[in-house]
């Protein structure tokens, strides 16, 4: 679902190919990326460097989505549950260059016992049990008319510098992987599905992509001939289940730059 602050990736107003020389581009800036912040710190907490961010102040009844600090396989790692509910975790980058992202994940449960069932594609069914999110400082004047007419109306309703491009990668649970597309109330969110129905639950997925590959597939649409692929501002974890009104449960472990192919 999508709210104001960071929702499916991260803005909330809900109406509102890449080139080889960009890959090798962004290959070459991978180690300049700032470190990533871990998640736990050594005690088995939560790292305060991230932060919750949930629903605005109109949303307050409902649940927020719970991220705690666990132990899984002998691992530590982030647990991440869902009931109906909304939340995630930010770390703001400033300006970060689209390197690889590398983590791990793995679904207990997936979105299950809802009204509706899972689906990215529709707003009725846009939840997601674990998902990865990055926001780019994606020049305004790339965006269509209309929605760059929408998204100044939101930012200034909001009073947040919300984003003009979020790229999520997904754990789905209605649909099989992979998939890819918009987010159902705003393009300004496109989404890669890298796990999806019928995918092992209970077992841990490695994941590493590269960003600049991605968005420039995803957004190439807005990506001029030539330019170079705009740099991160912000990275997040999140877990929703509202508008299906289901239930999930997962862990994010080791969430990190690469320094190279993977």
């Amino acid at each position: 679902m999508l709210h104001q602050g960071y929702s499916h990736a991260g803005w909330g107003i809900r109406t509102v190919r890449g080139t080889v020389a960009l890959a090798l581009a962004a290959a070459g800036m991978a180690q300049a990326a700032p470190a990533l912040p871990p998640l736990l710190l050594g005690e088995g907490a939560l790292n305060p460097a991230w932060r919750f961010v949930g629903f605005p102040k109109k949303h307050a009844d409902l649940p927020a989505t719970r991220f705690e600090a666990g132990r899984v396989d002998g691992q530590a790692a982030l647990k991440v549950v869902t009931a109906s509910s909304y939340g995630t975790l930010v770390h703001d980058q400033k300006d970060a260059p689209p390197a690889r992202l590398q983590w791990r994940w793995r679904l207990d449960q997936p979105l299950t016992g809802g009204q509706a069932p899972p689906d990215l594609l529709t707003k009725a069914g846009d939840d997601a049990a674990l998902k990865v999110c990055v926001m780019f400082h994606h020049p305004l004047g790339r965006v269509p008319f209309v929605e760059r007419t929408v998204l100044r109306i939101a930012r200034r309703i909001s009073g947040e510098a919300l984003p003009a491009a979020t790229l999520c990668y997904v754990w789905d649970s209605g649909r099989p992987a992979p998939l890819q597309g918009a987010n159902p109330y705003t393009r300004r969110v496109r989404f890669i599905s890298l796990q999806g129905q019928g995918a092992p639950l209970g077992q841990w997925v490695n994941q590493s992509r590269d960003l600049a590959q991605d968005f420039s597939a995803l957004f190439g649409d807005e990506l001029p001939a030539g330019a170079e692929v705009p740099r991160v501002s912000t990275v997040l974890i999140g877990a929703d289940s509202d508008n299906t009104a289901s239930a999930s449960t997962g862990w994010v472990a080791d969430l990190r730059w690469a320094d190279g192919p993977p």
